[in-house]
């Protein structure tokens, strides 16, 4: 009989034994990424509530294949599910901030694209979006509408052969560094996704100052007013909230799979501090009430993570229900935000130094929380699965 291997504290269940040696290349290429490009400036570009640099490391994240990196074809990577999850919490595991540029540039925009969009939107578009020279957004909520996206105020009308596109959207990721928007909008047929290049006339997208969450994100509002468009411009084959809402699913996986990077970023902190920051005469890891919390901490942080990597094999198999996302979804940032919390008891007053990353990450969290569906959402999303009982209304 084999000898055990030994007790790793940073992979407590062995879920490395998961990977095969390209996912392991994927995470690695993508944390090295993150701890040289990120990591030595994000305190301060978060302290300064900016992203500076956004368009060169939108570039460089399209030249390790981070961008739409699930999709294939048009310069897409090609990756599995389980891959572009493993990108998603090296990201996270940086800022959330960063983890949102990617996943809004692939996983909504690119995806909208790559799965509603017409062959010359899709060759005019994602090639460039791949490789990061085109940077994109994705324009759904509203001001007035955010969890109930039907009742959007936005429209688009006929006008001879054009669309006027007129209304606005609040709360968007990468909307002023965007050089193409996918803006949904009421028509006469019901709900329709278009595709507007952001130098067109009528178009603007200010961005939101004074966050105190995602403060090293480019947040904006869209305005369009008449923003002019030609019959093309309308993605054909996403017809009715479906097309959206299937965007915002798959955007909601790599949510699950990013709020546990903050998550162990945050438990790796307070590991790390226990063990060195001294009370009472000894480290407080050699405390018992330190230890339950160190403990309790690595529980969820890595059933998160073996959930993530189910979700992740059971969407490369094409088997993957948007009830199952949900459940991810609402449990995984739910017990991160619980795991930054606990971290920063720990870490006592320094918990809320930007020396340490916990605060930044816990406020961060509480955008995750409810962008993509807040958590009374998806209580409701999965409520409905179990009885069969619509509760929405």
């Amino acid at each position: 009989m084999s000898a055990l291997p030994p007790f790793d504290p940073a992979d407590p269940l062995g879920l490395d034994d998961l990977l095969g040696p390209e996912d392991r290349a994927v995470r690695d290429t993508v944390r090295s990424w993150a701890a040289d490009r990120v990591l030595p400036h994000i305190a301060d570009w978060y302290e300064r509530g900016e992203l500076p640099g956004i368009r060169d490391l939108a570039r460089e994240l399209g030249s390790i294949g981070a961008l739409g990196m699930s999709l294939t074809g048009y310069g897409c990577a090609g990756a599995s599910a389980v891959q572009y999850g493993l990108a998603c919490l090296e990201l996270e595991a940086a800022d959330s901030g960063i983890r949102s540029l990617v996943s809004v540039q692939g996983s909504l925009a690119m995806y909208a694209l790559h799965r509603f969009g017409s062959e010359e939107q899709k060759e005019r578009w994602l090639p460039r979006m791949a490789s990061g020279e085109v940077i994109g957004c994705f324009g759904l909520t509203e001001p007035d509408h955010g969890s109930d996206p039907a009742g959007m105020r936005t429209y688009a009308k006929r006008d001879g052969s054009d669309w006027l596109l007129t209304g606005r959207k609040m709360w968007i990721t990468n909307g002023s560094v965007a050089g193409v928007a996918v803006v949904w909008a009421g028509t006469d047929d019901g709900i329709r996704g278009f595709v507007v290049p952001t130098d067109t006339p009528g178009f603007s997208a200010p961005e939101i100052r004074h966050k105190w969450s995602l403060r090293a994100s480019v947040t904006s509002e869209l305005v369009l007013d008449e923003v002019r468009l030609p019959a093309d411009a309308v993605l054909p084959e996403a017809k009715g909230l479906r097309g959206p809402l299937s965007c915002l699913s798959h955007a909601r996986y790599g949510i699950v799979w990013g709020s546990m990077g903050a998550a162990r970023a945050s438990f790796e902190s307070a590991l790390d501090y226990s063990r060195t920051r001294e009370q009472f005469g000894k480290p407080l890891a050699g405390f018992q009430l330190t230890q339950a919390k160190l403990a309790d901490m690595a529980l969820e942080l890595h059933k998160g993570i073996l959930l993530a990597h189910h979700l992740g094999a059971r969407m490369d198999a094409g088997r993957l229900r948007p009830e199952q996302v949900s459940f991810g979804k609402l449990n995984n940032v739910r017990e991160a935000i619980e795991i930054c919390r606990t971290a920063r008891t720990i870490l006592g007053a320094n918990g809320i130094s930007l020396e340490y990353p916990v605060m930044r990450h816990a406020t961060n969290l509480e955008s995750v929380l409810t962008y993509e569906g807040t958590v009374e959402m998806h209580q409701l999303v999965l409520g409905k699965a179990l009885t069969g009982v619509d509760a929405f209304r």
